[in-house]
């Protein structure tokens, strides 16, 4: 019998994280990190101080990133393109859903 252990985390939309956070539930390290915030990849809260906080839903995209990095052995420049156009593709999913609950249901 195989054992899996899965982590959840509740993700609030007003939660904040710092880097420190980030790069622990991320895998991704701190420079790692600050990379894909030069690379415009990952944006945060208070871009001008020393101490970066993030929202929480940029664990969801340092998640990714590292899974990303770990699968494909991307760097973070491919990382920082892999991930913004995941944000489109994610943008486009949503206005799709949009597009098609504002259509008459057609009865077949």
């Amino acid at each position: 019998m195989k054992l899996e252990l899965t982590e959840a985390v509740w993700l609030d939309e007003r939660g904040i994280v710092t880097l420190v956070e980030l790069a622990e539930c991320s895998g991704l390290s701190e420079a790692e990190l600050r990379d894909l915030v030069d690379l415009g990849a990952l944006e945060p809260l208070n871009p001008d101080s020393s101490d970066w906080s993030f929202g929480a839903q940029c664990i969801v995209a340092a998640r990714a990133a590292s899974r990303l990095r770990s699968d494909f052995e991307l760097d973070t420049q491919s990382l920082a393109v892999v991930l913004s156009l995941l944000e489109r593709v994610q943008e486009l999913e949503m206005e799709l859903q949009r597009v098609h609950a504002r259509l008459p249901r057609l009865h077949r």
